[in-house]
């Protein structure tokens, strides 16, 4: 991802990775997009906050549902902490982007939260 990093018209101010509910997080061990933020975040000169945005409660898998399915998944799944976006520019981190439902429930959450911008940088994009 840091090879490839795009030449954003406005550098983000914070690096932000899609959280895991914590029941996931401890039965896989590990938040695959956090570990991408934090690799991202090292290489450009980015600071990383992966506490400021929560997933509230726990969503079923998304590799299975259709479009629709996952929209409803992840409607107001997240959570984010106030004043700490507040006139940021906030760069959203995932390992897939599929249809854009989490990143778009998410990207949602981090404005209502004050964020100026939110953008988004995956690792893969599903193919349908």
């Amino acid at each position: 991802m840091a090879q490839n990093w795009p030449g954003w018209a406005s550098i983000p101010d914070m690096i932000v990775p899609i959280p895991l509910h914590i029941r996931r997080l401890r039965s896989r061990g590990f938040n695959q997009a956090q570990l991408l933020a934090h690799q991202l975040g090292a290489a450009v000169g980015i600071e990383v906050n992966d506490q400021v945005l929560r997933r509230e409660r726990r969503t079923r898998p998304q590799v299975d549902l259709s479009p629709s399915e996952r929209r409803k998944n992840v409607h107001q799944a997240f959570s984010a902490e106030l004043g700490v976006v507040t006139g940021k520019r906030i760069l959203l981190i995932d390992d897939v982007y599929t249809t854009g439902a989490t990143l778009n429930s998410a990207a949602g959450t981090l404005l209502k939260a004050g964020a100026d911008t939110v953008s988004a940088y995956c690792l893969a994009r599903a193919v349908h």
